[in-house]
Order: C-alpha cells, then structure tokens, then sequence
C-alpha cells in the first residue's frame, strides 16, 4: 500500500513538473511576441497546467499538442524556447507580425506535423534543423521577408506534403526531391526551378480565374494547342506517377465526377464511390440522425476506421464547388478539443459530403432523452462538462477564429460526446463565416425552433449573441431533460416553449420541478441553480444584454455571475412592473370599452 501511495505521489509530481516547464515555455513564448495584456490574457503562469489556455490543447497526459494563434497582431519575436514542446504536433501562428529569425530549436520539435507561419516579418534563413522534422507534413512560411537558400535538408521530409514558400526573398535551387511533394508553392522568389518544367516549377496549385490561368492561356496559344496538350498529358502522367507514393487512391470515381485532388492540411478528399461502400450505399439502417443540412450515416472504411458521412442536401454555396473547398480549407482549421474535427470531404457535380470521426457516445440529446434502457443517464457532473466543453468550444469559434465562426443551431442535439463523454461541438462546419468587418446578414434563416434567438428568427442578422441565446436553451436542455419546444404541455395549460416554462417555474420558486428526474436527485442544487441562471442570462430577449461565451466560461468556472444576476434581476423587476403597469391600463380601457358599449346597446332605438 506504501508503495502504491508513493508511486502515487510521484506520478502527480512528475505529471505537475512536465506541465510546469511546458507552461514556462509558453509564458516566454508570450513573452517574446509581446502580448499585450489583451492578448492571451488567460495564459497564467501560476496555473499548475496550461491546458485550460486558450489556443492550447493538450493530449491525455496534459502535454501540449497545438498551439493556434491566427491574426492576434504580435510584433515580437519567436521563442527559441518553444522547441523544447517535443510533444507539439502543431504550430500555426500565421497573420501576425513576428520578427525576427526562425529559431534553429525549432528542429527539436520532433512530433510535429503541421508548421505554418505565413504572412508574418520573419527574415533570415530557413533552419537546415526543420529537415530534422520526420514527422511534418505541411510547411508554410509564404509570405515573409525569408532570405538565402531552401535548405537540402528539406527532402529528407518523407512525409510532406504542403510546402509553401511564396512571396519571399529565397534564392539559388530548389531540391528537386519538393517537386514530388502533392502541393507546393515557390513563386515571388528568385529562385532556380533546375531542369524542372517551367509551368509546374513554382506552383502546382491551381489559381481559378487569376493571372497565373491568362499566363497559361498565352502560352498555349502561341506554341499550338495539339503539341501543348500532348505535352501537358505526358508531364500529368509522370507528375501522377512520381507522386503515387504519396497519394494512393483505391477508389475510382463514378462517371461525371470531377477527378481533381486537393490537399487542405491533413484533409483527405474521398471518392463518391468510397462513402458509398463505407455506408453500404447508404443504407437507412446507418443513419445516425437527420437534420436541416442533410442525414448522417455511420460508415466503416477498409482499415476498420469508423466514420461519420454527412451528405448535404440544400446546401447553398455561392460560387460552386470553388467556394464549398474555401469554406471547408477555413474550418479546417479551427481545430480545439471541444469542436468536431473534419476528416475529409467529398464533391460531385451534384452532391457534397463531409466526413467526420465517429462519436460512440451520440449526441447530449440521445443522452437526455433517447437512451437505452440498458445505457446509463448522463449524470451531473458528466452535464456540467458538456455545458463548461461546449462553452468553449464555441468561445473560440467566436473569438479565435479568424473570420469568426456563427455556429447557427447550437442544441443538445448538435453536440457529441466522445468515447470519455467529453463534449465535441458538431455542425459548425455548415455554419456561417463572419467577416467581422460586415454586419451577417442571411436570407435564410438556419436554426431549430425554440432555440433561435428572437433577433435571428425576426430580421434575419446573426451575431455570436445568437449562438450565445442557442447555447442558453440548451442549459435548459441540460437541466430539465426535456425539449426546447414540448406541445404537450398544453394539456397542462403550461408554456409550450421550454424558456417560458422554465421563467414560470423558477417566478414560483419550483426548482424541483424544473431539474430532470432522470437524475433521481443525484445533483448539487446550488450547481442547479447556478446554471439556470447562467442560462436566463444567456437568452435575454436583447442580444446586447447577453454575455459572450468567455463571460460564459468564466461564470461557469465561478467568476462574476454573482453580480451579472443580480443586475439580471433588478432589471427583470423593473420590466415587470412596467408590464404590469401598461396591463392595468389596457384592461381599464377594455373595461371602459365594454361599459361603453353596454350604454349604447341599453339606449333608445
């Protein structure tokens, strides 16, 4: 038992130093970008851990795993400290305005896969320590003031297969070993392409409608169409047999199905054909459930990998399939513990699918109110988790992507939970991308009934506030069990929409009535009632009252709902007693009404 404890003991301690050094890299990280005191505000050195820090997320063993910090507007340096994170798989910090070199320790980051720095200040040369990086798979430094050679070392990388260096001032040879690579970018450089083929030498990545197609179209028109296209069959050919180490594909497409390959990061684009064998053509007895973007079938690929298939219907996307991979290629890249991560997609001339990670647990939904009588109930603390991973899962759709992302249905129903009932935001792949220099206004209104705040469903203009009032209903959804809109409570002469219900039970001081008795009283009602009325604050009838989502997380976590509800409540009296006040006087004029009309029809003829 002595034993067991100390071992005990030193695990923690070991878990808590680890955290420790990584949590004191990250600070010198913040340090040396010069945050201002705006900027990653939450990442304190004193926690124990930083993986409750925004941008970071952590593996199972609370080790840093990726770091995003897209358009903050640092005007720093990078930290060479940030090799020490051997455990990093991603590091993206592009649109900023870093300075400075690229920090040879970046070559000890020996799990990463993804390094993407484009569009910063960045000079001096690219490290010969990335080519130490095995396991990279997408290198992107476009944009930059980068000078000298691309390192030989970089066709040690096996695996890439994203490489991005345009718009720099790089020089001499490109090794030929990074032509082979599925996508890469070289132009704005002064750099020498070899005995490369000229129109493949400085980008493979096709630009619809842009200068590099005219530049194309000249060329073909002035050596003569029959050589050219004998030419550019014969480089294809090669170009696709080079590459076939890299890129296999098992499946061929259907008839009319545009055969072009794309690489978004580590996004893979299935066939129509493949989906159609993972879902046994899909079949009805896979549909995971149906929504207002299409059904969701469960699907099995040939490694025993299970997935789930989306298969849009009436999905609008101005512009075509061009606009549809943009959209996609932006998503993919929100990437946080508690959002839905994208596989792959899918396209035809008539159809668009998404693939995603099967969840085996469902969704906080089926929990509630579909599970099995052999499954056990979402207890309390598994809901708190659900309510507090949602929250921020959402913060940062709202408030560290860039363009921001409106989630637009937020509901039980659209969050998942993992295999450890974690909670997984779903669905934020059809949401809408917000310029967040323009008002989002939608002519088409996206949502569930008795969740849509009242803003959206009249006029049309979405804002985070409206994923905020969403979220607020599914609080409710979290406490009482029930739907956001149950007919049924009609018989009893009480409110169909679940908010109205609620407001009336907690007017009449009947919390007992409210919580679901599924849970069999096992919950703490001061967490109950905590959340309930993070939930009233949530769904304000004027989207500016609201709260944003990490006012939300930190009333969550315990901070400021103390005084956010009792403003609440003040106000909420004030307003019922002007209802009050302008219902007695409209029932003292119907009642002068109907006296009037009683003299007059007791009168003379």
């Amino acid at each position: 038992m002595k034993l067991y404890i100390l071992k005990l003991l030193l695990a923690t301690l070991l878990s808590a130093v680890v955290a420790d050094w990584q949590g004191d890299a990250l600070i010198d990280m913040r340090n040396k970008l010069n945050a201002t005191s705006n900027q990653l505000n939450d990442w304190n050195q004193n926690q124990v851990t930083p993986c409750t820090w925004n941008s970071v997320i952590c593996d199972s063993n609370n080790n840093v795993v990726t770091i995003t910090l897209a358009n903050i507007g640092f005007s720093g340096i990078l930290s060479p400290r940030i090799g020490q994170l051997t455990y990093l798989t991603v590091l993206s910090l592009p649109g900023n305005n870093i300075t400075g070199q690229i920090p040879e320790q970046f070559g000890n980051l020996s799990s990463l896969t993804s390094l993407i720095l484009e569009n910063n200040l960045l000079s001096g040369k690219i490290p010969d320590s990335i080519g130490k990086l095995s396991k990279l798979q997408i290198l992107i430094l476009s944009g930059n003031n980068l000078t000298g050679d691309i390192p030989e070392s970089l066709s040690n990388l096996s695996n890439l297969n994203d490489i991005r260096l345009a718009s720099n001032h790089l020089s001499g040879q490109i090794p030929a070993r990074l032509f082979q690579v599925v996508r890469y970018n070289f132009t704005g450089n002064n750099l020498n392409c070899g005995e490369s083929f000229h129109l493949l030498c400085s980008s493979n990545i096709t630009d619809p409608g842009g200068s590099h197609g005219s530049n194309v179209g000249a060329i073909l028109g002035s050596i003569g169409g029959a050589i050219v296209l004998v030419i550019v069959v014969f480089i294809l050919l090669l170009c696709k047999r080079r590459r076939k180490d890299y890129q296999l594909e098992v499946f061929v497409d259907v008839a009319g199905e545009d055969d072009r390959r794309i690489a978004f990061g580590q996004l893979k684009r299935f066939s129509w054909r493949e989906l159609q064998i993972a879902t046994d053509g899909f079949s009805d007895k896979n549909v995971l459930g149906q929504g207002g973007f299409g059904k969701v079938y469960k699907g099995l690929l040939p490694d025993n990998t299970k997935i789930a298939v989306k298969r849009l219907t009436d999905y609008e996307s101005p512009g075509g399939e061009a606009a549809f991979l943009r959209e996609v290629e932006l998503i993919s890249v929100a990437v946080h513990r508690n959002l839905l991560k994208l596989i792959g997609f899918c396209t035809t001339t008539t159809e668009r699918l998404l693939v995603y990670p099967f969840m085996q647990n469902l969704s906080v939904a089926y929990r509630l109110r579909d599970f099995k009588p052999t499954e056990s109930v979402l207890d309390w603390p598994s809901r708190k988790r659900v309510a507090l991973g949602t929250a921020r899962g959402l913060e940062y759709l709202h408030e560290h992507c860039n363009p921001k992302i409106i989630h637009r249905d937020v509901k039980a129903a659209n969050v998942l939970l993992d295999e450890d009932f974690e909670a997984v935001v779903g669905d934020f792949g059809l949401a809408k991308l917000v310029d967040v220099t323009k008002t989002s206004v939608t002519t088409q209104v996206r949502g569930t009934m008795g969740h849509i705040a009242p803003e959206y469903l009249s006029t049309g203009k979405s804002s985070e506030r409206t994923d905020v009032f969403g979220y607020g209903i599914m609080l409710l959804e979290l406490v009482t069990g029930q739907r956001a809109i149950d007919f049924s409570r009609l018989e009893e002469e009480d409110d169909v929409l679940l908010l109205d219900h609620v407001k009336k039970l907690v007017r009449e001081k009947q919390l007992d009535s409210i919580i679901d008795q599924n849970l069999n009283k096992n919950y703490n009602p001061e967490e109950v009632e905590k959340m309930i009325q993070i939930a009233l604050l949530c769904t304000q009838a004027t989207s500016e009252e609201r709260p944003t989502m990490s006012e939300v997380v930190r009333m969550l976590e315990g901070e400021g709902l103390a005084e956010r509800w009792e403003e609440w409540q003040q106000v909420e009296v004030t307003r019922r007693q002007d209802y009050e006040t302008l219902q007695r006087r409209f029932n003292w004029a119907d009642d002068s009404i109907h006296n009037l009309e009683a003299v007059e029809l007791s009168g003379g003829r």
